[in-house]
């Protein structure tokens, strides 16, 4: 069990990301919310699209350069796939919360909009942590530690994001594993 002081340093370095990635969430919705109110014209449906599109690309762009700026850089191609499709993810949830108050407790548009205000900020905050826990863990690979880094992002992709979860013990089954592919090179 980790102890108070333990918890307490790893909130301290949480806390920045945490501030960046909320202050970049706030100001994308703010301008998801304009380019979708300047382009209804078009249709609602492509004018969500293209908003949707234009505010993800800003997203993964800010988080990329300031709140994950010291994260280990792998891929553009790899990152923006994984950050769109994490994006899409926290999109259901947050359409789901809204279908289940609709749809599961019977709320109306006509009726119910206070309380389908409250469902949407769940629904917000759900996804929200989502999105913040998958780009940490999936998107924006962590600092290298001790220099194998590099050596486990040029493998397969799901091996690396296993290694760099995986805590290495020296002398541990998957340190001696990891050890005769890094003397290889």
């Amino acid at each position: 069990m980790p102890s108070a002081s333990s918890l307490t340093d790893r909130l301290r370095r949480l806390a920045p990301e945490a501030i960046a990635f909320g202050i970049i969430g706030a100001g994308n919705t703010l301008l998801y919310m304009a380019i979708t109110y300047v382009a209804l014209p078009i249709g609602a449906v492509k004018a969500s699209v293209l908003a949707t599109v234009i505010t993800t690309t800003l997203a993964y762009l800010a988080n990329r350069y300031w709140t994950y700026r010291n994260h280990e850089r792998t891929a553009l191609r790899r990152e923006y796939i994984l950050f769109f499709g994490f994006n899409l993810v926290g999109m259901v949830i947050q359409s789901g919360s809204i279908a289940i108050g609709k749809y599961g407790f019977g709320l109306t548009e006509e009726h119910d909009e206070i309380a389908f205000l409250a469902v949407t900020v769940l629904g917000i905050g759900i996804a929200t942590v989502f999105r913040f826990w998958a780009y940490r863990t999936f998107v924006f690979l962590k600092p290298p530690v001790d220099g194998h880094e590099g050596a486990i992002t040029e493998m397969d992709a799901t091996a690396g994001l296993a290694e760099l979860s995986a805590v290495e013990v020296p002398g541990s089954a998957a340190h001696l594993d990891l050890e005769p592919e890094l003397d290889a090179r």
